[in-house]
């Protein structure tokens, strides 16, 4: 007889489940940039562990030259409300704890409680570096 398998007792214990087995990285970081949610797909996508990233800032993945212009949108999007990515998908650039550098494919979204105000943002980011860098050698120079 097969023994089934132990499925989450709360709805809470459910959502952990989901967002620490997603097979894309989900970062959660507070309206300071300080990450407060790391999963697994983070920890094998970037190269350290929850324990190393929650509490540190976004830095840790962001590359140096594009500090200043993620800061910015960042502090704007919280600040309003408003981004002119939400929803969408982007490629971009990101820096693996070994220092290489990774494409990520991004989406995130503003976070918020239940009266409207903004908390945090979350992202979602796959690894596309080997497909972007593939795509990038077959286009013609301009």
């Amino acid at each position: 007889m097969a023994v089934a398998a132990r499925f989450p007792r709360s709805h809470e214990e459910l959502l952990r489940a989901i967002a620490e087995q997603a097979p894309d990285a989900i970062v959660y970081a507070d309206r300071q940039g300080v990450i407060r949610f790391w999963n697994g797909a983070a920890e094998r996508i970037f190269g350290r562990a929850a324990a190393d990233a929650v509490g540190l800032s976004l830095d840790i993945i962001i590359p140096e030259r594009l500090r200043t212009a993620h800061w910015n949108g960042f502090r704007s999007a919280v600040g309003t409300g408003r981004t002119k990515y939400d929803g969408q998908s982007l490629t971009t650039r990101a820096v693996h704890s070994d220092g290489r550098k990774l494409y990520v494919e991004l989406s995130f979204s503003l976070l918020r409680d239940d009266r409207g105000t903004v908390c945090g943002v979350v992202a979602t980011a796959r690894d596309c570096t080997e497909r972007y860098l593939a795509e990038r050698e077959h286009q013609p120079v301009r």
